[in-house]
């Protein structure tokens, strides 16, 4: 049986996160999308070789519920809305994020390195201790170019949106994709096109994904470094 849980935290699309005690919380997957043992266990796989994520607890987790660490602090979209963080610094932020998690080992070798593939903003929460990512409902191996370009689509899509964020998300992806960018054609191709089928977007959204794209080119062909 999962933790007692105490006071609702906070809703997402799917899951919505209660309080266990101090310092564990409970993650419940509404919809069942995921299975959250074996995003658990990606996590304590990149943990153990120093990546940020919080702690977990296998044991009390189940398919639908993660035991995780009760962070302290806000997301990093909620710090730049405070003006705690800018928009440049926190593109450097996502891709230096992305640049440690590809530099550690394959989980299953010889696979491909492990892939966040939802690494944005409002999974990145800044504690006293540093950045710390969360939801790896969407983790699996692969090339890193994968991950770039799902980071890149997902910022450059509110950048043409025309909304209030859409000069920071620009903002944040031209500092994302500066010098040294793991962004490839294969990269971006896959991720356009994961984009287009994820059941979560709007219309709106995969209507996007063109001009999104084209802001990606562009940002890419001003920088001393372009797509390999």
């Amino acid at each position: 049986m999962p933790p007692t849980t105490g006071r609702l935290l906070g809703s997402g699309r799917f899951a919505d996160v209660y309080e266990i005690d101090e310092a564990w919380v409970l993650r419940r997957d509404r919809e069942g999308r995921g299975d959250a043992v074996a995003e658990g266990a990606v996590m304590e796989f990149v943990r153990g070789h120093g990546y940020p994520v919080p702690r977990t607890r296998p044991a009390d987790s189940t398919r639908t519920d993660l035991v995780m660490e009760r962070l302290h602090g806000p997301t990093m979209l909620e710090a730049f809305g405070a003006g705690q963080i800018g928009a440049s610094e926190a593109g450097h932020v996502l891709a230096r994020l992305l640049r440690q998690l590809h530099t550690l080992p394959a989980r299953h070798p010889p696979a491909a390195r492990v892939l966040h593939l939802d690494l944005h903003p409002d999974n990145v929460v800044l504690t006293a201790d540093g950045p710390r990512v969360i939801d790896w409902t969407d983790a699996e191996a692969g090339d890193p170019g994968l991950d770039w370009g799902v980071s890149a689509m997902i910022l450059a899509q509110v950048a043409v949106a025309g909304e209030p964020l859409a000069a920071p998300a620009r903002t944040m992806l031209t500092a994302l994709l500066a010098d040294p960018s793991g962004l490839t054609e294969e990269g971006l191709a896959q991720a356009r096109r994961r984009r287009a089928a994820n059941p979560t977007m709007s219309p709106r959204e995969v209507e996007l994904l063109g001009a999104a794209e084209d802001l990606i080119r562009s940002v890419v062909s001003d920088t001393p470094r372009a797509c390999p």
